[in-house]
């Protein structure tokens, strides 16, 4: 620039400066655009005035001082027609109309195939005024359109860059269309503006096709694009719908901090790589019925509108941690055969996963449920750790283990195992294939440790490896259908040269963890897992008494007994809540009848007793012969009343032979009056009186013990 040039340059700022610096209180500020930088190359300069010192940013032709649009007409002429096709061109900020293209175009005709084909070509900073017409042109070598600017309608359709291709900042302010498009090499279209609809269905981009911080004001058109290297949207704007239907994408993806103000679609897309949609926001809703066939991440993305994935396959990790879904949200049929992560994921309103097919791990801990919720779930391993359901949810489960520690419930939740296969909206069965070789489908819960149970409803689940510590409000928990829980080893087990047996009854996950820590546990117990926290009979025995009110109030009266039984054992166990004297107590009740429910050993002990009794009273409380009464009196001497005194003799006590029939019929029948309460009448030494007192206390109390065992094994 010349001095001159940069006086009047410097001048207008330092005046519009001080323009700002003595404007008066409320002036509205004046607006002030400052001049654009000349060029780095020689350039034409033609139409220079005070105002644009700069003039034509055009290069100059070779050879002559001015640019191809200003060149005088004998001179544009013969520069056109020294061209051949294949030559390289540079016309970086030159002005274009439509005929000053379409000559340089047919200057670089190949009268072979009717298609110009250009060698390197060089448009930075030009301008485009009319159509733009670069269909089917082959680009030998690298073309650069940065900064340049398309006034009208812009048509790469069907060509080709052999090179690199960049468009970095051009702006297109009509129509841009590059239908079936082929970029070899690497193509850029960072901070690109398209201010109408855009359009690259068909287009091939073999390398790398950064489309970063691009801004497209119309629609955008990706349908069937084949993006063979790394695709880049990171903070690209689509203010209308973005269509990548049936797009593929063999590279890396990436749509970091996107943003989707109208509808997005990906409905048949396939993504063979990674695929980043991290703190992306849909504005508009949102359809992705794609393939991704690596990792797939859409972690901190917002979605305002709905969010349809249905139908979506992820062969990898798919990541949705701390995304936003404020509209209606869709995962029916999409099938995870890596895992899936939901986490610190906030649903606003209404939500039906599934049925959603995972082969590894589904997690939503952290995540927050707004609105009602339908969870059809179909994994291996589900964790809900500290969720937060504020409406009411229902999870339909199949194959999963799933953990609900801390988790919050403030409506009714229920979680139910499915037998058969989930149905689609079709009434076709949902495919299962990916589980093939997993271990039924059972659904097992491993934790509700730190939960609300006021509003939780299981159903048909397996709660053998549950871990209920710490779980609040666990007497109102409602258990519908067939909800098991572990059982006590079966086996006979050898402690200290003596055997050792338990009888059936359910227990506590947690009550195997505490037995198989003990030195004298047998091996049958189960082990804690790792980092599970261990608890003691003081933890448990509360558990067992809630759960015990839970199964009286869904009239599960078996259940409630054995959770009675356990509570007993807890208190047993407890040398820190239980007293020595009601430990022992409990133990004597343990022994006798365990604890009134053990039909048969109260039967076995009054059997036993009822034994000892007849050989006590056999051998000691039977006299040797019966005692004859005998009456005594005197006759008066005169005649008159005479008085007996009737007595029986003292029974003796046996000699001989004490076990005969004759002896052993009394013995029993005193022994079987003396269960039921009733005095045989059964003339008995000193001995035998007390052997009968008490038999007439032990067994009756045996036998009531045996009758209520029976009466809460069979009632409902």
């Amino acid at each position: 620039m010349s001095a001159a040039a940069k006086k009047c340059v410097l001048g207008g700022q330092i005046s519009n400066q001080l323009t700002v610096l003595n404007r008066p209180s409320g002036m509205p500020r004046p607006s002030y655009e400052p001049p654009s930088p000349p060029p780095y190359w020689s350039h034409c300069g033609h139409g220079t005035t005070p105002e644009d010192p700069i003039g034509c940013h055009g290069v100059h032709v070779p050879g002559h001082t001015a640019c191809l649009a200003h060149l005088a007409d004998a001179d544009r002429d013969a520069y056109l027609a020294a061209l051949a096709p294949g030559f390289d061109i540079d016309h970086r900020g030159t002005t274009f109309t439509d005929a000053l293209l379409n000559d340089l175009l047919d200057a670089l005709g190949d009268p072979a195939t009717a298609r110009p084909r250009i060698g390197s070509a060089r448009f930075e900073r030009a301008t485009f005024q009319g159509h733009t017409r670069f269909e089917s042109v082959i680009f030998q070598g690298d073309a650069s359109f940065d900064l340049a600017v398309f006034q009208g309608k812009a048509w790469f359709g069907s060509a080709v860059f052999q090179g690199k291709a960049w468009f970095g900042s051009a702006i297109f302010q009509d129509q841009a269309g590059f239908r079936s498009a082929t970029f070899e090499r690497s193509a850029g279209f960072r901070s690109a503006v398209f201010e109408c609809d855009a359009g690259f269905e068909s287009a091939v981009f073999k390398g790398n096709a950064p489309f970063n911080s691009a801004t497209f004001h119309g629609g955008t058109g990706f349908r069937s694009t084949m993006f063979q290297g790394h695709a880049g949207f990171r903070s690209a704007i689509f203010e209308r719908g973005a269509w990548f239907n049936s797009a593929t994408f063999q590279g890396d993806a990436w749509f970091w901090s996107a943003t989707f103000q109208g509808s997005a679609e990906f409905e048949s897309a396939t993504f063979k790589h990674d695929a980043s949609f991290e703190s992306a926001i849909f504005r508009g809703d949102a359809g992705f019925g794609a393939t991704f066939e690596r990792d797939a991440g859409f972690g901190s993305a917002t979605f305002q509108g709905s969010a349809g994935f249905g139908s979506t396959t992820f062969q990898g990790d798919a990541g949705f941690g701390s995304a936003t879904f404020q509209g209606n949200v869709w995962f029916g049929s999409a099938t995870f055969q890596g895992d899936a992560s939901f986490e610190q994921a906030v649903f606003e309103r209404l939500a039906s996963l599934g049925p959603l097919i995972c082969v590894g791990r589904v997690s939503f801990s952290g995540a927050v449920f707004s609105g009602p919720v339908t969870l059809s779930v179909a994994a291996r391993r589900l964790e809900c750790r500290r969720t937060r359901w504020s409406s009411t949810a229902e999870m339909r489960l199949r194959y999963a283990t799933v953990d609900f520690s801390y988790a919050v419930f403030e409506y009714p939740l229920t979680i139910t195992a499915e037998a058969n296969p989930f149905l689609l909206p079709d009434g076709r069965p949902a495919t299962e294939q990916a589980l093939v070789g997993a271990p039924g489908a059972t659904v097992r819960v491993a934790s509700l440790r730190g939960v609300d149970a006021a509003h939780l409803v299981l159903a048909d689940v397996d709660l053998s490896g549950c871990l209920f510590t710490g779980t609040v409000h666990l007497d109102q928990l409602r258990m519908e259908g067939a909800c098991s829980f572990d059982k006590v080893p079966l086996r006979t087990h050898w402690r200290r040269w003596h055997p050792l047996q338990f009888t059936p009854r359910r227990t506590l996950a947690e009550e195997h963890h505490w037995r198989a820590s003990q030195s004298t546990a047998g091996r049958s117990w189960n082990v804690a897992v790792f980092g599970a926290e261990h608890v003691g009979p003081a933890q448990l025995a509360p558990v067992y008494r809630a759960l015990r009110k839970a199964f009286e109030d869904g009239k599960n009266e078996p259940g409630a007994a054995d959770s009675y039984y356990g509570e007993m054992e807890m208190r047993r166990h407890d040398r820190t809540g239980t007293t020595r004297a009601e430990r022992g107590l409990l133990h004597g009740y343990w022994l006798l009848s365990g604890y009134g429910l053990r039909a048969s050993r109260a039967m076995g002990w009054l059997a036993a007793a009822m034994l000892v009794t007849i050989v006590l009273l056999m051998g000691f409380g039977l006299p040797k012969d019966s005692p004859k009464q005998e009456a005594t009196g005197s006759v008066p001497l005169g005649g008159g009343k005479v008085t007996f005194e009737i007595d029986k003799a003292d029974p003796q006590n046996p000699t001989g032979d004490r076990f005969t029939g004759e002896r052993f019929d009394k013995a029993l029948t005193v022994t079987l009056n003396s269960v039921v309460f009733r005095s045989s009448g059964q003339d008995l030494t000193t001995r035998g009186t007390y052997i009968e007192m008490f038999s007439r206390v032990t067994e009756p109390l045996l036998l009531g013990l045996a009758v209520l065992a029976v009466r809460n094994r069979v009632k409902r």
